[in-house]
């Protein structure tokens, strides 16, 4: 797999641990370069761990978020972080969401070009990003997130496209990563019968049950072996996640590895030349990558 790349899209520091880790840290063992794109610094975001809420800390948020990316990166398996430059956009109505600087302000095809310079000297087969609907979580740069990864997906094989951003490369996969209504659906249920209390209410629930009907999800790749990476990915991101959080550590690891020991996507482009898989057919993201490469 030394030949093989894999290169995800994220919009802050921790999106990575919590959308997606143990595929990369999959692949990553299996021999695939992998590399992590953050488009925004995080600056915008809340302490929410009130051990990490302390002088010093909201001051150099930037570079302690920035720390902290690069310790759960190692943890999850990345060969390479880059950072595409952008400051965090903040929740709409809110000063950040204004500043000139957020990812969500920037120039579209300023932000796609400098996505396209980084796919084009990675070279990735496969690019993962966030879906088109992102109502359940409308954050701006999850949003731009995916408008630019879906655009320099398409613009990096184009060599009349940001000439100067180097030779032309032709990804051959992009998904969208899902957060698996069935990991929920399983959680929840292990929750109850520990009897312990669920940290999903009526309301998430009800969207859970809702997608379930739905079965978007067209690849299922199996983690087993690599489910604790995404908990202790987290835990690194220590202003951001608290850890007694009953949401990401209520249950007891041996039981949390084996609920749901699989991460979902949707394929939203192929260009391998297959039959496009339908819901639940495809178990690997470089499924129809590998045999080109062979050739």
């Amino acid at each position: 797999m030394s030949d093989l790349c894999l290169l995800t899209v994220h919009a802050h520091p921790d999106d990575e641990a919590s959308k997606g880790a143990g595929s990369v840290a999959r692949y990553h063992a299996e021999g695939a370069h992998t590399v992590l794109v953050t488009c925004t610094g995080g600056e915008a975001g809340d302490i929410l761990n009130p051990a990490m809420d302390r002088p010093g800390v909201r001051e150099r948020l930037h570079e302690v978020r920035r720390a902290e990316l690069d310790a759960a990166a190692t943890i999850i398996g990345y060969d390479e972080v880059v950072l595409l430059g952008y400051r965090d956009s903040g929740m709409p109505d809110t000063p950040e969401n204004a500043d000139s600087r957020s990812f969500a302000r920037a120039p579209l095809d300023e932000a796609v070009g400098r996505l396209v310079a980084v796919i084009r000297r990675t070279r990735p087969q496969v690019m993962v990003t966030y879906p088109e609907d992102q109502s359940g979580y409308p954050h701006p740069d999850h949003i731009r997130s995916h408008e630019v990864a879906t655009a320099a997906f398409s613009a990096a094989a184009d060599p009349h496209l940001y000439p100067d951003a180097g030779p032309a490369w032709e990804p051959k996969k992009l998904y969208w990563v899902t957060w698996s209504a069935r990991r929920i659906q399983r959680t929840h249920e292990a929750y109850v019968n520990l009897g312990l209390e669920s940290p999903f209410d009526d309301e998430r629930l009800a969207r859970v049950a809702a997608a379930l009907a739905e079965a978007t999800a067209t690849t299922v790749v199996d983690i087993s072996g690599y489910t604790a990476v995404q908990a202790d990915a987290l835990r690194a991101h220590a202003t951001q996640v608290d850890p007694t959080s009953r949401h990401w550590f209520g249950l007891p690891p041996g039981v949390a590895e084996t609920v749901w020991p699989y991460d979902e996507y949707l394929l939203a482009e192929d260009r391998t030349g297959r039959v496009a898989p339908g819901p639940g057919g495809e178990d690997d993201l470089f499924a129809g990558v590998r045999e080109l490469v062979r050739r």
